[in-house]
């Protein structure tokens, strides 16, 4: 019979293996679902080289689909929405001036400001490919994109407005008024404001990145090194909480599982998407990794217990790389500095 501390000794290096455990429950399901029949007029990707134990058709991550149909008229009216400074208290801000929807979707700060001029708790994520998560913010408090954007102009610290308010203001203007008859046969409304910005938040998709074309069939599209890198990727148990078509937003997850992070609270975070993350620095909720190569360094150590190579940190970046997408034709680009 082993001692008490031996015991707990066993049973803490079993839990510290878990990620690898999950990453070869998930990849066994996979294996073991029925197979998609592939599509005779598409190569099939480079699966021997990339992922020797996975079929066609069975990869965990899914590309990006392209925007839903909407009706152009409510798209063009959430931009317009999502650009007017008139939905702040003091018309100071939009909400594109947090989220640039012409580079990552986000900035480069490392947290943004208050209207009062302090610090925000969190890191600003990106906007691209939000639609595609489970649930929205760093906390995972919403489940809706319209009431994320309600939570955000009712916010004291990032719009301080009042629904109310913002209708009433966009009501008085003329040509404002006469888009909302356009796209709504009828003025603005608290349901159909924040509708109109829900419905251009799900077209800021970004399809077309290399991961996604060699997922598609391209076996050029990566290197030898970037197929190593998701190689890692998956064989270190980053998979398991990075899958699916947004490579993550998918789930919840303890911060820290096997190292403490510099910041402790909150202790369980929404994980984050990894699409177009090379071009969204600094990184974590709180911005404290600078480079996506300390991010993926600090992450093997505190959510693996792994202490990554130079060279598997080099591989599995170059392999993140490959996840920028597309908006309007063009790569997604980080913010310049």
């Amino acid at each position: 019979m082993l001692r008490p501390a031996a015991a707990h000794d066993a049973a803490r290096r079993q839990f510290r293996r878990w990620p690898q455990l999950l990453c070869v429950a998930l990849l066994l399901i996979a294996a073991h679902a029925p197979a998609a029949s592939p599509d005779p007029a598409q190569p099939a990707p480079d699966v021997e080289a990339a992922s020797p134990d996975l079929s066609v058709g069975q990869e965990p991550i899914t590309p990006i689909p392209q925007p839903p149909a909407a009706d152009p008229r409510k798209v063009a009216l959430g931009q317009q929405l999502f650009e007017d400074p008139r939905l702040s208290r003091d018309e100071s801000r939009a909400c594109s001036s947090c989220h640039d929807v012409h580079h990552n979707g986000a900035d480069g700060n490392r947290r943004d400001l208050s209207l009062d001029g302090k610090e925000l708790p969190f890191n600003t994520d990106t906007v691209f490919n939000a639609a595609l998560s489970f649930r929205y913010n760093w906390e995972g408090s919403f489940r809706t994109l319209e009431a994320q954007a309600a939570a955000s102009i009712g916010s004291s610290d990032i719009m301080g407005m009042t629904l109310d308010e913002v209708v009433r203001r966009l009501n008085a203007d003329s040509e404002t008024a006469k888009a909302f008859y356009d796209a709504y046969d009828g003025p603005a409304t608290r349901d159909n404001l924040l509708d109109a910005i829900a419905t251009y938040e799900r077209s800021l998709l970004t399809p077309g990145s290399r991961f996604d074309r060699w997922l598609e069939g391209d076996a050029s599209a990566l290197s030898p090194e970037e197929k190593n890198g998701y190689r890692l990727f998956r064989s270190l148990g980053c998979i398991s909480c990075h899958q699916g078509v947004n490579v993550g937003g998918n789930l919840f997850e303890r911060y820290g599982v096997f190292q403490p992070m510099p910041a402790s609270r909150p202790v369980v975070l929404r994980v984050p998407s990894l699409r177009n993350v090379a071009t969204t620095p600094p990184y974590f909720h709180d911005g404290s990794a600078p480079t996506l190569r300390e991010a993926v360094r600090r992450m093997g150590r505190a959510q693996l217990d792994r202490t990554l190579t130079d060279d598997e940190i080099g591989a599995i970046v170059a392999f993140l790389g490959t996840l920028t997408g597309t908006y309007q034709g063009a790569p997604v680009t980080a913010v310049p500095r």
